[in-house]
Formats: C-alpha cells, structure tokens, sequence
C-alpha cells in the first residue's frame, strides 16, 4: 500500500505489490462499505436500467479503451448494458462535472485517471469539489511511465541522457500533450528525481508529441507503453526505462528506472470508474465486486497485459486514499515546476 504520510516524496517508487493485494483481497475482508462482498440488494434491483459511463476525455484514448472494455465485462457480468458517453474537453473537467452534477443512483458513473488528482493545481476554480465530489469505486490498471527517444537519438540509455541533461540545463527538450497534461507532471517529476532541468515544448495532443520525437523535433517524450507500443515494436521509439518496481511483459527488453540507475522515480499511471458523492453503499459494492470479477476474467487480464499494463480492483476506500495521496504529490511537483493555474 503506498505510504500513508499525506506529502509522499515523489523521489521514493510507488509501491504497487501491496496496493494491489490488498484491493484484490477486498472482496473478501470487506471495507467498511456496507454489504461490499454481498451488497444488501435484492436480486435484480441493481441495475434495472442501462447505466451510462462517461469518459472525459476523447474516444480513442488509453482511458477511454479501458472504459469500453470493462464496460463489455460489466454487461455481461451484471445482465444490463453499461455505455460509454465520451463528454472531452478542458482537461477532463467538462465531462467531470457532468458526472458530479448526475444523480447519485449509479446509473451515471466516471471513468477517471490520475489527471483528476491534479486538477486543483491546473485550474483555479472548478466546476465541482475535487476532494469529494465522487464516490471511488475502483482502479481499473496501473499503468507505468516509459521515457522513449527517437531512434536516431544519440542517448542509448538512460544514463547517458541524464548525464548530457546535467551538463547542458534546458538543452535537451520534452514533447508533451500540452501545459498540465499528465506527461507534462510526470516529466517535472522525473526532473526532480534525477536532478536535471529540461526544456518543455508542448503540443497540442500526446499524438502530436510523439511525431515530435519521432522527427527529431525534441529529444524525448514520456508516455505510458499502450500508446508507444507500435511505435516501438517498429522500431521508429527507442524506450530507454520504464516506472514501476518490475519490468512489463509487453516490453521485457526495457529496463525499470531503478535498473537503469534512476531507483527514485516512482510514477505510476492509474485509470478507474467513481460514482457520484451520495451514491448509495450498496450499489458501490455492487459494482466494485462486478468490476473485481471483470478484472480477473483471463481475457481482461490479456487485454491489460498488452497495453503494458496491470489489472486494478482496489476496494473503494483504498481507491479514495491513492486519489488523496496523488493530490498531494502532485501539489509539490506543480509548486517546483511552476505550473500556473488557469
């Protein structure tokens, strides 16, 4: 489980092994939820009807596939439909504010990610409170961090680019979707960890970024392995380490920070689905163990594996725990990046 002290170090790994055993033997020692293991709900009262999932972010994204697959699980596993509604734009916070404005009876949730932790250091005022606006349900994946360069880049590994970032501040350059994004975070933490200061060049979307490393218009990019695995397996991406305590099976040549000679960085990517504050205990229970079974299901796990990635199923409170442990991490990387607020 990660460290419960409310400033984590971005310096130290973010240990998954316990979160994810303790969210996986949820189910069964319960969270003070009530009924979570046996929801104290007659057969069939949930769900009566389709339930919408909103994603806040364009169809495509790796969020947005995470969502459309669970949500297949869910119908077959819960026998009503669960339909993705893509509501984008305004770094999440558009269809966020849809999903906290719903009524809270579960028949509108929210597929989130760990953007969400950061949006009170992104804007100024938003449309709903942050800190409790939602109800966890579960993390769907984590998902790691891989720092990639262009195939043509000089750096070979991640040594030798971190040695040529100390030599020249600002010399080398960063792509990323945009100010704020999540890479853009991620990279500032990444800055952090090993002491180097890059030059930040953003683009209009993670796509966008890509084709600049890919081009050679800046030096390197940092993105989660579902959207760098073409690229790589192509050979046109050269990833350089990736974040987590061990290597990924969809990547096994690729090395972890620590194994590379970065231990301190400890960045890990998470998707999952909330519910709108008030949403009754039961129906949260409901949902977290039909989503609990959905990512134990041999295909989703297949699915999970070839995005790089690792299967979630956290209990709600854990869930709501990571959320507020994020927040404050990611305070301290805003404040030292001098990330302004809109």
């Amino acid at each position: 489980m990660p460290d419960r002290r409310p400033h984590h170090d971005l310096r130290r790994p973010l240990p998954r092994r316990a979160l994810l055993g303790a969210g996986l033997a949820a189910p069964l020692l319960g969270t003070g939820l009530a009924g979570l293991a046996r929801p104290a709900l007659a057969q069939g009262e949930y769900p009566a009807r389709t339930v919408r999932v909103i994603v806040p972010w364009a169809p495509g994204g790796a969020v947005d596939t995470l969502a459309r697959r669970l949500s297949q699980k869910l119908t077959e596993g819960l026998g009503q439909s669960f339909v993705v509604e893509n509501r984008s734009g305004a770094t999440g916070t558009i269809g966020a504010a849809e999903a906290a404005r719903a009524a809270p009876d579960g028949y509108s949730l929210m597929a989130m990610d760990n953007t969400y932790a950061m949006l009170p250091y992104l804007f100024a005022r938003l449309p709903f409170d942050q800190a409790t606006a939602f109800q966890p349900i579960t993390v769907t994946a984590f998902s790691p961090i891989l720092l990639a360069v262009g195939e043509k880049s000089p750096y070979r590994d991640l040594a030798s680019l971190i040695t040529a970032a100390k030599r020249d501040p600002e010399k080398l350059t960063y792509g990323t979707g945009g100010n704020g994004s999540a890479p853009h975070f991620a990279t500032l933490a990444f800055e952090r960890a090993a002491g180097v200061k890059l030059y930040h060049v953003p683009f209009r979307g993670a796509g966008e970024a890509v084709i600049g490393v890919l081009s050679g218009n800046v030096d390197l990019v940092m993105l989660s392995p579902g959207s760098a695995l073409g690229n790589i397996r192509g050979g046109q991406l050269r990833p350089l380490a990736i974040s987590g305590e061990h290597r990924v099976s969809a990547l096994p040549e690729v090395p972890t920070f620590a194994e590379a000679g970065l231990p301190g960085y400890g960045v890990i990517n998470w998707s999952g689905l909330a519910a709108p504050k008030g949403t009754p205990d039961a129906v949260v229970g409901r949902l977290h163990a039909a989503a609990v079974q959905a990512l134990a299901a041999p295909d989703m796990k297949a699915f999970i594996a070839d995005l790089g990635s690792e299967p979630g199923g956290i209990a709600p409170d854990t869930f709501g725990r990571l959320i507020t442990e994020e927040a404050g991490r990611w305070r301290e990387v805003a404040a030292a990046g001098g990330i302004e607020r809109q």
